[in-house]
């Protein structure tokens, strides 16, 4: 299913956007040396409550998973980076931290992640990575209008990582969104220019830039949800759900103080 959102449900999707950009960088801010990421699921869970939204995430049963997920944010450590389900796990100086939040209000839901390393130490390779993820989305964002194609976007967003040196699974990556967080069209991490669906003022994509530094092979955790890269190494995830406009792309989930 493909969703062509009204003037009034674009409003709604604003709104839950700037609600998901606003929980992700308190979460960021509260995310030290010591911090559970039960704890930060906690947090979020409140934060959802109190603005009451509804998570995409805790009753979400795909094909791909293991019963509900259960849990109101993805927490992905290290050589985790997608679904990453929340556990009793302390942080330490220098892990390398996605947040991967959906969050559902007036009807509409809105997607992003962020990237970030906890502490003072800042390895090299992990701030390259993270880097690397956030100029894909820049790229992929600049790519988008009404008549441009989702290969357009895909193809930005695999030329920035290519060159960055990273392999690329095509398993997972962005996706339409709209009154449910996973629709049509399928927004691939590569691909070719002036392929595929031709996008229109109305569709809202989530566009998602994510990497692995040596592999493009997923493995999957016991917990039947978290995927890890297949060699153990540290991986990164940047995402913003955007909506097309007349003439480009807006970004609707950016935090509150950083919108224009």
């Amino acid at each position: 299913m493909i969703e062509i959102l009204s003037p009034t449900l674009l409003a709604r999707a604003k709104t839950t956007g700037a609600l998901v950009g606003d929980i992700l960088q308190t979460l960021k801010s509260l995310c030290t040396i010591g911090t559970n990421l039960l704890d930060i699921d906690r947090w979020a869970e409140e934060m959802i409550v109190e603005a009451r939204a509804s998570s995409c995430y805790v009753d979400y049963e795909p094909s791909f998973g293991r019963g509900p997920f259960g849990h109101y944010i993805c927490t992905a450590v290290n050589d985790a980076v997608l679904h990453g389900r929340p556990y009793d796990y302390t942080l330490t100086d220098g892990d390398l931290l996605t947040l991967d939040l959906a969050v559902s209000k007036g009807g509409i839901a809105a997607d992003a992640a962020i990237s970030f390393i906890v502490g003072d130490a800042q390895p090299p390779e992990s701030v390259a990575m993270i880097s690397a993820t956030e100029r894909a989305l820049a790229a992929g964002i600049a790519a988008a209008g009404p008549g441009a194609r989702i290969g357009d976007i895909s193809h930005a967003i695999g030329t920035v990582l290519s060159k960055a040196g990273y392999p690329i699974n095509t398993e997972f990556g962005g996706h339409g969104i709209g009154s449910t967080m996973h629709q049509d069209p399928h927004v691939a991490n590569i691909g070719r220019p002036g392929r595929g669906y031709k996008l229109r003022p109305g569709l809202l994509l989530a566009l998602e830039p994510w990497v692995m530094a040596d592999t493009a092979e997923l493995v999957t955790d016991a917990d039947g949800w978290t995927l890890r890269s297949a060699t153990g190494c540290r991986t990164a995830h940047t995402e913003h759900t955007i909506a097309i406009t007349d003439d480009g792309a807006e970004i609707l989930t950016l935090p509150k103080q950083a919108q224009p």
